[in-house]
């Protein structure tokens, strides 16, 4: 009966091969269950420090727009033409809203030393402008 002894060599090799299948599973879930342990705690560590619910609570707002921009960087969506056009947008607009005031006060002051014979101390601004003459103490005489 040669065909019965290598049925059971047959089934002893499965039952080998299948044990060391299952031990190999076992210490795949087993490091799988720790990555995912260890991940869990980073993740509660960054919320614990950046205070996650606290910004939801005191700026829904912001931690949505937040959310969003970080949505949209993860996404791929950096270097695309929106975001260039946004970008140039930004810069134009940053630029006015930096350089207009600046612009404006500089002609303002340039215009009071010109028709006032001003003192040329340009850097300094007009005392009192709109409120009438100032003495030493800052009471108006």
């Amino acid at each position: 009966m040669p065909s019965e002894s290598n049925a059971r060599a047959g089934g002893e090799k499965d039952g080998r091969t299948t044990n060391a299948l299952k031990r190999q599973l076992s210490r795949v879930e087993d490091e799988a269950n720790d990555a995912w342990s260890r991940t869990r705690d980073v993740f509660s560590d960054v919320g614990q420090t950046l205070d996650l619910k606290g910004r939801l609570n005191r700026n829904p707002y912001g931690t949505l727009a937040a959310a969003v921009g970080v949505g949209y960087i993860l996404g791929g969506g950096f270097f695309t033409p929106l975001t260039g056009r946004l970008v140039r947008l930004g810069l134009k607009l940053g630029v006015r809203l930096a350089l207009v005031p600046l612009l404006n006060d500089e002609a303002a002051s340039l215009v009071s030393n010109i028709m006032g014979g001003g003192d040329g101390d340009a850097d300094e601004p007009s005392k009192g402008r709109g409120r009438g003459r100032q003495n030493n103490e800052g009471k108006v005489p």
